[in-house]
């Protein structure tokens, strides 16, 4: 089974050469959006009414079938697409159509599929190994687009700028991403606004911080990090604005245990004399390698001690929202308070 990326996609459309089919999955919409537009524009000629063709999931798999086995209408080529096909929960006999439909897909068409709504994860989910496979013997190209590498993005972002006539050192792109993540379509808007604001000037970190939108996580780090701090008032007015973006309480506690986790390994590599590098590879951090970075600058201000009592207490608080009887917001409340009594007297609070 072979998976490709956005390098060789892209060497495709730059070639004019096009397989006959794409399966274009990854957890980037915009990318996925984007290469599939390319291709299909690439891939048929004539009237697109009559030579494009797109289905969304709740379609008819014969209709797709019908569309892909059709010739193209006074032109040479077509393509048609199929959107977020539930593949996993379909019956046996329509998944057999659509690997069936792969293989019938022959020159003049060019068949992609594209999951976005859809979760698409070839290495857990054995149907979809095996549409990459039904893929790959007729020729075709299954295109993982995940989420760019940070400092491609950051350059991405100060090229864009520069071409808005606005300036972005690299130090406050890689900020941008941080604190608005590195979803593509989200960062292109964020820009855009950035650059609007100071109309042909300088973007830093203060201007980011004033005018972006946080992500999730961002704001979730920020949370975490005021009580690592010690400045209780800070965290609990932090975690206020998450419950009024109507953010669910188990997303902010399994964010923030994950975030305590990145100390602990961080802790544990330092004792062991190794560097975050050597963490970030075995435990594939990839792209969020920044993660232990922050996780780095904070790890003077706790000790193990002082993290297995936070493991216990945000365990206990984990039990809690999964049962009935207890408010999550008074459990998350109460969790930030013994938290920050952690840090500061090294001892738990019940």
């Amino acid at each position: 089974m072979s998976i490709v990326f956005e390098e060789a996609l892209g060497k495709d459309l730059a070639s004019g050469y096009l397989s006959n089919v794409y399966l274009l999955f990854g957890n980037d919409t915009y990318l996925k959006k984007h290469y599939c537009d390319q291709i299909s524009s690439k891939a048929y000629t004539g009237d697109p009414l009559f030579n494009l063709h797109k289905f969304e999931g709740n379609c008819l798999l014969q209709d797709v079938y019908n569309s892909v086995n059709q010739f193209a209408l006074m032109a040479d080529s077509k393509c048609v697409v199929l959107t977020d096909y539930d593949f996993e929960h379909c019956s046996k006999s329509d998944f057999d159509m659509l690997s069936q439909l792969i293989s019938t897909v022959e020159s003049g068409c060019v068949f992609i599929m594209r999951f976005d709504a859809i979760e698409f994860d070839y290495k857990k989910s054995s149907r979809a190994k095996k549409l990459i496979e039904s893929v790959e013997c007729v020729g075709g190209k299954a295109v993982c687009l995940d989420h760019r590498n940070h400092n491609v993005l950051a350059r991405m972002l100060i090229n864009a700028a520069s071409k808005r006539n606005c300036s972005l050192n690299e130090s406050d792109a890689h900020f941008l991403i941080q604190t608005v993540g590195d979803d593509l379509s989200l960062l292109k808007n964020e820009l855009n606004k950035l650059c609007s604001y100071v109309n042909n000037g300088k973007i830093n970190k203060d201007i980011i911080k004033e005018v972006s939108v946080k992500s999730i996580e961002s704001s979730i780090y920020d949370y975490v990090q005021e009580i690592i701090s010690c400045n209780l008032s800070s965290a609990l007015k932090v975690l206020d604005d998450l419950f009024y973006m109507r953010v669910e309480p188990m997303i902010i506690l399994h964010t923030a245990s994950s975030m305590y986790v990145d100390l602990y390994r961080v802790f544990a590599a330092r004792k062991n004399s190794n560097g975050i590098d050597v963490v970030s590879k075995d435990f594939s951090y990839k792209n969020k390698a920044f993660v232990l970075k922050r996780a780095l600058s904070n790890i003077n201000k706790i000790d193990f001690k002082k993290i297995v009592l936070s493991f216990e207490a945000l365990l206990k608080a984990d039990e809690h929202l999964k049962s009935f009887g207890y408010d999550a917001r008074t459990v998350l409340e109460e969790l930030t308070v013994k938290l920050v009594y952690i840090i500061i007297k090294g001892e738990s609070v019940d």
